[in-house]
């Protein structure tokens, strides 16, 4: 192999494809990423721990010897960001990869890429198309949300409903629920998945990092029930799905409703992260008493102090009181933009609360209980 690559264009490839590789692997060849470059099919650079996996584009590589070369994540990382030129060589033989710049060379140790694990590209011809805007939402409203540790269920990661005409996203850790949707279209009438899909957290946190155009299409398809493919402009992520079955979430959903606030999304994190500042891990709850024209927001903490902040709101209807954990108001709010609209679907102290916002976001919280 022996080709001329813009620095940049393979950094901005190393950087997103670095992120899957392990520290440690009882396969060490893993810890390492792939380059093959390629006249006619173009260049790829590799990454994988197995379970996870990344296909990603290099623009700027002049091919000279088409072929493959192992390139060690430890060593390359800092070689490409330390660099000043705006060019690279990088060629195998003599059992070394070398490295070569204006006025430095790097000689590598060279391993043999047919060691390293395929990493699956997009073959499906039936699948699901949606806005890359649309899916990065979708991502960042939902994955907060889960639960890494959970043993019971597959809640490390986030349950996917696809559609005819959309697609959804539902995660939570058993005290809050977020669900997701947006408009989707099909190629080829996909088949509905199998079960309950669930992406695990570091799959979505790749695919969003590769969403970096709202404007641009996305391809999704679910493999027999055991693997998602995502297909961005300049990546192909693959990864395995998370194993357990999905808890019934349409349960968590209150079936009647008793107040309904509206509320302006900045002024309330505002309030919220306010009211959070003197609770502590022993008293985490902040009260939060709905009334007319205003919420009060209140909390206490032994050794920390008090706190009580006021928001005023055009709500006219019953008082409703109720407590929570702030920090997951926070988690939510904080994916919203400031001057949106949120409404609290609330029934009282001890049922969960509901927020809805006006592009279909839902997110249910379990209250805390408090002696009054």
């Amino acid at each position: 192999m022996r080709a001329l690559c813009n620095r940049e264009g393979l950094l901005t490839a190393f950087n997103m494809v670095s992120g899957v590789v392990p520290t440690r692997s009882p396969k060490p060849i893993l810890q390492n990423v792939k380059l093959t470059v390629d006249d006619e099919e173009g260049s790829v650079l590799m990454g994988t721990d197995l379970e996870v996996g990344i296909r990603h584009r290099v623009l700027g590589v002049k091919v000279e010897e088409a072929g493959s070369a192992i390139l060690p994540t430890a060593k390359i990382g800092p070689i490409l960001r330390t660099s000043g030129d705006s060019e690279l060589l990088l060629e195998t033989g003599d059992e070394h990869l070398h490295v070569k710049g204006a006025r430095s060379s790097f000689k590598l140790p060279l391993e043999d890429p047919s060691l390293y694990p395929e990493v699956p590209d997009f073959a499906a011809d039936r699948y699901h198309v949606v806005l890359a805007g649309d899916l990065k939402k979708l991502i960042r409203r939902t994955v907060f949300a889960t639960d890494l540790e959970s043993a019971r269920y597959a809640l490390g990661g986030v349950l996917v409903e696809l559609k005819p005409d959309g697609i959804a996203m539902i995660g939570t850790d058993g005290r809050r629920l977020a669900k997701m949707s947006a408009g989707a279209q099909v190629e080829n009438d996909p088949p509905a998945p199998s079960g309950t899909p669930v992406i695990p957290v570091k799959a979505l946190k790749l695919i969003e990092r590769n969403l970096v155009d709202d404007d641009l299409l996305v391809h999704l398809t679910i493999q027999s029930g055991a693997a998602v493919l995502v297909r961005t402009e300049g990546a192909v992520i693959y990864s395995r799905l998370v194993e357990g079955r999905f808890p019934r979430y349409q349960d968590v959903f209150p079936t009647s409703v008793e107040t309904r606030v509206p509320m302006t999304v900045g002024p309330l994190r505002h309030a919220v992260e306010q009211a959070s500042i003197v609770t502590s891990d022993e008293s985490r709850g902040v009260d939060f008493q709905f009334g007319p024209g205003a919420l009060k927001l209140s909390s206490q903490a032994a050794d920390v102090g008090s706190a009580q902040v006021d928001l005023p709101l055009e709500y006219q209807g019953k008082a409703v009181e109720i407590t929570f954990d702030p920090r997951y108001l926070l988690d939510a709010l904080k994916t919203l933009d400031d001057d949106g609209e949120i409404t609290a679907e609330l029934i009282d102290a001890k049922n969960a609360a509901v927020f809805k916002t006006p592009d279909d976001y839902t997110y249910v919280v379990m209250p805390l209980t408090r002696e009054r």
